[in-house]
């Protein structure tokens, strides 16, 4: 009798006092579907009912209409397939979209958002010698991008509730190489940018934003992209603006905005002259076209992950153990490449997160742990100590520094024990009862905890 009050309590308490929370923070009408039924049964991995039968949530991914089919067909058509052919193709078209749309005077395209990112280190003359600091949790393209211009990527440990660089460490971190901070977006959401603008100011160093995952996302009154020297968003078919590959590089100062498209155009400058070391980084046309057949809905769909994500973020955080990822004072808005959350398992009567994934797939919802190593652990490390270029442009003790640099225990936590998140581009887009689904598979788990001490 005392546990079914308690949980009655807990039922009242998540489908009450969070809808009131998510009233004020998402301009969407609120559902008031129960969190889980009184005759919810048994947790789907013990052999009792999924709560997403279907097994599918959100819309699916990546958007296709008969507006981009059509562009695209036009681009076939006309024989128009690389950039250089037109002045006013796709490409150039989409380059004064996108930035006017990202809020920012220029964009130059790439063919990756590695090659956006490797682009934005080559104009800001980052080479051998120089160091760079940047986070390890993150796709490897932002480390590429860094030693692709031969120069050091320097890892620092997270702030484990928003799996963003610690400025603290960062600013620790700087020596008299170090040349730029890359913050990584990391799932759509924005990193402590007035700390890490600050740092920068005080030691002369430039910011390149890492921002693939975080189109349209808003800091402090700024768009994400256009707060450091200059800004890179990738496009890759999982993205939440997708055209299969492609990129781009933003920025408000022109002469450093035409470096970068002399650099992607393998040293040409606009006026045609061979000027410096640059490799092909073009964005063709079909790009071009698949962009700009999505771009015209980009925004709308950008808002509605945002309301899906604050009415999660309202009714989880009253799930104990669930902590949702951490927003720094300014943040306005985010991607939400990913959605992602802390996972306590001292709330559930310390189950293994790897229990509680299994628990929450069989339920019928993705959760995975996202990134699951971080990049200190992976093998490039060991394979830019023991080559040549890095031996001649560091010194032995400074590559063994760098070796022993590689001890990240909050990023190692985060990867291995408590990031729980979902894809968010497709998923976000999903129902106001879609989003309820969600919550009750968490809340479910919760309520069952007790019992995945069975599981192995």
């Amino acid at each position: 009798m005392k546990n079914e009050q308690n949980r009655r309590e807990f039922l009242k308490n998540i489908s009450g006092g969070t809808l009131a929370v998510a009233a004020a923070s998402v301009a969407a009408p609120v559902s008031k579907a129960a969190i889980v039924s009184n005759d919810s049964g048994k947790l789907a991995l013990l052999g009792g009912p999924s709560l997403n039968t279907n097994k599918v949530l959100g819309k699916k991914w990546p958007h296709i209409d008969e507006e981009l089919i059509e562009s695209v067909m036009k681009t076939t058509k006309s024989g128009i397939w690389s950039r250089i052919q037109s002045a006013n193709g796709t490409v150039a078209t989409f380059e004064k979209e996108f930035a006017k749309q990202i809020g920012c005077s220029y964009s130059v395209g790439t063919g990756s958002g590695t090659q956006a990112l490797s682009t934005a280190v080559l104009a800001l003359g980052i080479g051998p010698g120089d160091e760079v600091i940047t986070s390890p949790y993150t796709d490897f393209g932002t480390i590429s991008a860094i030693l692709t211009s031969r120069a050091l990527p320097v890892l620092v440990d997270l702030d484990p509730e928003s799996f963003q660089l610690d400025p603290d460490l960062v600013e620790k971190a700087i020596n008299k190489n170090t040349k730029a901070i890359m913050p990584v977006h990391i799932m759509g959401l924005p990193a402590n940018m007035e700390r890490i603008m600050a740092i920068a100011a005080k030691y002369k160093l430039k910011v390149i934003e890492d921002s693939c995952q975080a189109p349209f996302s808003r800091y402090q009154g700024k768009p994400i992209g256009t707060i450091g020297d200059l800004g890179c968003f990738s496009f890759q078919a999982s993205k939440a603006i997708a055209c299969g590959e492609g990129g781009a590089v933003v920025g408000n100062d022109q002469a450093l905005m035409d470096e970068c498209f002399t650099i992607q155009n393998r040293g040409a400058s606009r006026a045609g002259k061979n000027e410096t070391i640059g490799p092909k980084y073009r964005m063709n046309e079909f790009e071009g076209a698949v962009l700009m057949g999505q771009i015209a809905g980009a925004k709308e769909r950008f808002e509605i992950r945002n309301a899906n994500a604050a009415y999660l973020n309202a009714k989880l955080s009253e799930i104990p153990g669930i902590t949702p990822q951490k927003h720094y004072p300014g943040t306005e808005s985010g991607s939400y490449y990913h959605y992602g959350v802390s996972y306590n398992k001292a709330s559930f009567n310390n189950t293994d997160r790897a229990v509680f994934l299994k628990a929450m797939n069989a339920e019928g919802i993705p959760v995975g742990s996202y990134i699951k190593s971080g990049l200190h652990r992976e093998p490039w490390v060991d394979h830019i100590i023991g080559l040549n270029d890095y031996k001649t442009m560091y010194s032995a003790q400074r590559l063994k520094e760098y070796k022993a640099s590689m001890v990240l225990p909050q990023c190692d936590k985060i990867c291995n024990e408590t990031l729980v998140s979902f894809w968010g581009s497709g998923i976000l887009l999903g129902t106001r009862e879609e989003m309820d689904m969600i919550v009750n598979a968490f809340a479910k788990v919760y309520e069952n905890r007790e019992k995945l001490a069975s599981v192995k």
